[in-house]
């Protein structure tokens, strides 16, 4: 099963410092973006030695992808609990996607420029937004077997889902139509359901 926001492992289990110091990171970069700080900035905002910084990561490059796939990765969690315990089809589809809009809503403007900005951060993005995209296609076909929805093409609906998705997190969607993000995933869900609805 695709999940949305899925990541690479580690190589191996961070110690609990790590772990702390890697949360610290992603909270921080949610805020305020990774390409204006420096490694001696990071330290001096996690309050740790560069030392200490450099057991997670070698580089702030390195930082910045470890702390966007772990964030990717807790929201994923997030996203399937919010879900797991609806049954009814479209309820499912609508809350799948007003969990995304809940687990992205940290995310500064300044996190999403920098991400776009550097190619593997990007492409975890991406990837991410497709596995999101896939995740709705499960959901509407689950519908469909149900006798819930109509006999639509899924991997159309997919495609669609995924680029309007990439327009609300650009900011391109509240920028033409003032909705907020939240809003925003809140009315894709309804024009979903609502085109494959029976």
């Amino acid at each position: 099963m695709v999940t949305l926001f899925s990541g690479q492992p580690g190589p191996r289990k961070p110690t609990r410092r790590q772990a702390q110091l890697r949360d610290h990171l992603v909270r921080l970069i949610l805020a305020e973006g990774f390409s204006t700080f420096t490694m001696d900035e990071f330290a001096a905002r996690l309050r740790c030695s560069k030392r200490t910084l450099y057991t997670l990561a070698k580089s702030k490059e390195q930082l910045a992808t470890l702390a966007v796939r772990e964030f990717f990765k807790t929201a994923t969690e997030q996203v399937e609990a919010a879900i797991r315990r609806v049954r009814q089809p479209a309820r499912r589809v609508v809350a799948y996607l007003q969990a995304v809009a809940a687990a992205l809503a940290p995310a500064s403007r300044e996190f999403h420029d920098d991400v776009a900005a550097f190619r593997p951060t990007r492409e975890i993005y991406q990837r991410n937004t497709e596995a999101a995209a896939q995740r709705v296609r499960e959901l509407i076909d689950d519908g469909r077997r149900a006798g819930a929805f109509r006999n639509v093409p899924t991997a159309f609906v997919a495609e669609v889902i995924a680029a309007t998705m990439q327009r609300i997190t650009s900011g391109e969607i509240q920028a033409s139509t003032k909705l907020s993000d939240a809003a925003a995933y809140t009315e894709l869900a309804r024009l979903v359901v609502a085109a494959v609805r029976r």
